[in-house]
């Protein structure tokens, strides 16, 4: 058996509270839990880590009130309410009943990663983000083999206009897929010289072209 593990950046997660804090901040947040079942007043709880010494304001940055948990040397953990009926892109992947299995914040955007049995699911699965949200690109997308047997898909790079080969190589160039990033989507709009939108719009439609053709080899 194999499977897929992919992971999935958000750069517009509409008024989500973590991605705010990490963008006004400037702190990359790993540690992020959230309840399982809204309370009675219909609202989630999340918390979430962040480094201790990080500049946070606990009544602006996240659109929403932070309340102090626990803090040491190290971190502060931070808890938040949020409207239940508000569009969660956690909950949103978990909707299609694939786990998030790690989800991080960085530079306002959230990168989630998950794993799937099809590569198909992926592809679903970024189609419904992406009705919900902007700027939803794939960032990493590996495969796991029982055997250490290689099974490459070969892409024709063909498929991808200049404008669309010229977006991925510089992005890739500047470290935009990197963990952690070298360059975020406005470095790299600003480079190419395009609106941030334009880019993430560019980025899209090449990846989407990409998974098509790596889901006809598949199959």
């Amino acid at each position: 058996m194999t499977g897929f593990r992919a992971t999935v950046v958000v750069n517009e997660p509409a008024d989500c509270p973590v991605a705010t804090v990490s963008a006004a901040a400037n702190e990359q947040i790993d540690s992020i839990a959230r309840s399982s079942r809204a309370t009675a007043d219909g609202t989630v709880v999340e918390e979430f880590g962040v480094a201790a010494d990080a500049s946070i304001d606990e009544s602006g940055d996240a659109g929403v009130e932070l309340t102090p948990v626990q803090s040491n040397e190290r971190e502060a953990i931070y808890r938040f309410e949020r409207d239940a009926a508000a569009d969660c892109v956690c909950e949103v992947v978990e909707g299609t009943g694939t786990p998030v299995s790690s989800v991080r914040a960085q530079d306002g955007s959230l990168l989630l990663s998950f794993r799937t049995l099809e590569l198909a699911e992926i592809a679903d699965i970024v189609d419904r983000l992406r009705e919900l949200f902007d700027g939803v690109l794939v960032e990493e997308l590996t495969q796991d083999h029982e055997e250490v047997s290689a099974d490459p898909v070969v892409v024709d790079r063909e498929i991808l206009t200049d404008r669309q080969q010229e977006i991925v190589e510089t992005a890739h160039e500047m470290g935009y897929f990197d963990y952690p990033k070298g360059a975020n989507a406005t470095d790299v709009a600003e480079e190419l010289g395009v609106a941030r939108s334009t880019f993430t719009e560019h980025l899209a439609a090449a990846q989407t072209k990409l998974m098509d053709a790596i889901l006809e080899e598949e199959t």
